[in-house]
């Protein structure tokens, strides 16, 4: 049986974003493999990735602790990285090495590079370059010599926005757009009545109070601190505003809504397993980041049929048409974020036409149409006629 390598700086990356490809992977008679960081700097809880390191194993999926490091900084663990993986590749040969994640991705192209020679073939799926229209001086400088150095050792690069899609196109490799990782589009609208009541008893809050729905990481990216003053400025009654996600900037955004008098109607949910049903109880998604890919949250904001805030930066131009299914903002602009909460909140007609629209604009990005996308690309990877490139 052939074997697959799947590289990722954190676990937390490979149970968000694969597992529907190591499901392909495995029904097209591979043995899969994965190694990662399974033991810091993950985005959801030491348990959890115990968990799913322990359902790895029930599904017959080899996993490897590697220390994939986030930071480019921390050298140290990026060179044992590099031999680990080196190592792992050596005595495997591998297939396919596909990976993800800025460094994990040098890492496993790097260590790759003597099985690609004797036909190891490199997938490399690009999240989101750190080179973007607007991004800071130093990310173009540092990280895109490094992309395009490591194009050289890549057979494809898969990117999920067009932008970097129209970047990538100018390396030195084969590069493919696929339109992110998939959304389940299943759960239905028609649950939000259903839904509404329910939720509205487990955040303790009337049934009458409209909800608005952030849904992230609390880290600097995610900018959660522009939405929190933007629902302070826009002095909206009767509604309340819900934040997914754990981080650790939580203590800083508490003490933010306090200082700005809303801490009673903020509710930071933490790491939440309900967000589905939340998103569907909801009336407004607003998603102020600096940075993304092609964003998982926003598109399931989407197939729950809610209008949209977020800020005007590359992957979410991809998913938002300003005007039709939301708004566009700067990541700063506090008071245009503020003035469309107000526009929004007030508006039911205004909230249905936009809820319509993303509700049809995100059955493209349908999972089963990503599958179909990805099965695709593991079957020409491995046909003769496709040779890499040096």
């Amino acid at each position: 049986m052939e074997k697959v390598l799947f590289v990722a700086s954190v676990a937390s990356m490979i149970e968000q974003f694969n597992m529907d490809n190591i499901r392909i992977l495995q029904e097209m008679g591979y043995e899969v493999h994965v190694a990662c960081n399974f033991e810091y700097e993950n985005h959801t809880s030491k348990e959890k990735v115990v968990r799913f390191k322990e359902a790895l194993k029930q599904n017959n999926i080899s996993a490897f602790h590697v220390p994939i490091p986030r930071k480019i900084s921390q050298l140290s663990d990026i060179w044992k990285s590099y031999k680990a993986t080196q190592k792992l590749v050596k005595q495997n040969q591998y297939c396919i090495v596909h990976c993800h994640s800025p460094i994990g991705g040098v890492v496993a192209r790097l260590a790759s590079r003597r099985s690609r020679k004797s036909g190891t073939k490199i997938i490399y799926t690009a999240h989101g370059f750190h080179f973007f229209s607007g991004a800071p001086l130093m990310n173009w400088l540092l990280f895109y010599p490094i992309e395009r150095f490591c194009a050289r050792y890549t057979d494809l690069l898969i990117t999920i926005n067009r932008e970097d899609y129209a970047r990538a196109e100018k390396f030195p490799c084969k590069v493919k757009y696929i339109p992110g990782v998939g959304v389940d589009t299943g759960f239905s609208k028609q649950q939000k009545k259903e839904n509404r009541e329910e939720i509205s008893e487990k955040l303790g809050i009337a049934q009458a109070d409209k909800i608005l729905i952030s849904v992230g990481e609390l880290s600097k990216r995610k900018n959660f601190e522009a939405s929190i003053k933007a629902f302070a400025e826009s002095k909206v009654t009767n509604v309340v505003y819900v934040i997914c996600g754990a981080g650790t900037l939580m203590e800083k955004y508490k003490s933010l809504a306090a200082e700005l008098k809303v801490q009673d109607k903020v509710i930071f949910k933490g790491y939440c397993t309900e967000v589905k049903e939340i998103l569907l109880a909801a009336d407004l998604f607003i998603f102020p980041t600096f940075m993304e890919g092609l964003p998982v949250s926003l598109m399931e904001a989407m197939v729950a049929g809610l209008p949209v805030i977020c800020s005007d930066v590359r992957g979410n131009r991809d998913l938002i048409d300003d005007g039709q299914g939301g708004y566009l903002t700067r990541p700063d602009d506090i008071t245009g974020m503020a003035d469309k909460i107000s526009i929004l909140m007030q508006d039911s007609k205004l909230r249905e036409r936009m809820s319509r629209y993303n509700s049809k604009k995100v059955e493209q990005y349908d999972i089963h149409n990503i599958s179909v996308g990805m099965k695709e690309i593991y079957t020409e990877i491995t046909a003769p006629s496709l040779t890499g490139r040096n």
